[in-house]
């Protein structure tokens, strides 16, 4: 069973919202191809990216089985293989799903920026199925004994938010700014705190549950965008959709703060004044896709200081209703279909 956005005409988000966007269809079991390994799906993460991919914002192939947060027991291992994946293994699969490997971008370490960059659920079929295939060179090992619904997050939220904050060139001993804490800030906000415990960290969302589990996992301060806090923040990272934010994040930085944008399209426009907003060498960046040193290293560092992810559980079969909570706000930390 696969979970697919239709090959219907999509036209951004002008389009009213579909009570059911995803259809639930039974196709049989996928063949791993060159370089690819067969997955029982075992939980897959629901990311605001898949709401991007369902209202047009991303391109994809269609028919499309969305979901880049995977993990899954090796199910089946083509002849002469290497990479040392075994069939039983349990791995994750991240947003990245390929990439070419020779180009400038994957020579320097830049693979997420690579021109034949493939993702997970968009250019490849994704985890909203009971089974799926990866390549071999882009899964990730995954301990057993482990709760795997919580592992998810971490490979997108989780890894995707610890580029983010790796962009930011965050110190100890500075302020630090959350706007938005949805999946992937509650796990940065922990991160953070592990990794620069003089950091206070600031946390702005229209949310009142979010803010209350921003108080709970350590927040120094928590308040709505439209508040302002005692001190200005010298590092940012903007989590929303919303392109009013983003000038309000840099309204709020100190003389040469970074704000680091982490999205992959805003659904409001951006409007910039430069005195206003970027004037004194306040310097604003983007994060695109993730590469695989990120998913590694924030697995390392989540299993070393025992990051936890809040989740919110969905079967499959629910998984529209998923991404109606996760558009309206109405998610506390991650949604993860559990599937088998």
């Amino acid at each position: 069973m696969e979970i697919k956005v239709d090959g219907l005409p999509r036209r951004y988000s002008d389009l009213p919202w579909r009570e059911n966007p995803l259809t639930v269809e039974d196709y049989p079991t996928p063949e791993a191809g060159f370089n690819q390994v067969l997955l029982k799906v075992l939980a897959c993460g629901v990311c605001y990216t898949d709401v991007d991919i369902v209202e047009g914002r991303v391109n994809c192939k269609l028919p499309v089985v969305p979901g880049h947060q995977i993990v899954g027991r090796v199910a089946e291992v083509p002849p002469g293989l290497g990479g040392g994946v075994d069939i039983g293994d349990i791995v994750g699969v991240a947003w990245v799903g390929r990439t070419c490997g020779k180009c400038y971008y994957c020579s320097t370490s830049l693979e997420n920026l690579c021109d034949s960059f493939a993702a997970t659920g968009c250019q490849i079929d994704g985890g909203y199925a009971e089974y799926t295939v990866a390549y071999a060179d882009f899964v990730y090992r995954i301990p057993r004994g482990v709760d795997y619904v919580r592992i998810a997050p971490l490979l997108c939220a989780g890894a995707v938010g610890y580029r983010a904050l790796k962009l930011a060139s965050l110190e100890d001993g500075m302020r630090f700014g959350l706007f938005g804490f949805g999946a992937s800030a509650h796990i940065i906000l922990q991160i953070v705190k592990k990794l620069f415990p003089s950091v206070e960290v600031y946390v702005f969302s229209r949310s009142l549950e979010h803010r209350k589990l921003a108080e709970e996992l350590g927040a120094d301060w928590t308040g709505h965008p439209s508040e302002t806090p005692h001190k200005k923040l010298h590092r940012a990272i903007d989590f929303t959709p919303v392109g009013e934010i983003t000038a309000r994040a840099l309204e709020l930085l100190e003389r040469g703060g970074v704000l680091v944008v982490n999205v992959i399209r805003k659904q409001t426009p951006v409007n910039l004044d430069y005195a206003k907003h970027l004037w004194l060498e306040r310097s604003i960046k983007s994060v695109a896709n993730v590469a695989r040193r990120d998913v590694e290293e924030v697995l390392n560092i989540a299993s070393k200081y025992g990051v936890e992810t809040e989740v919110q559980i969905y079967d499959l079969e629910e998984v529209n209703r998923a991404l109606r909570d996760l558009k309206s706000a109405k998610v506390t930390g991650s949604a993860v279909l559990r599937i088998s």
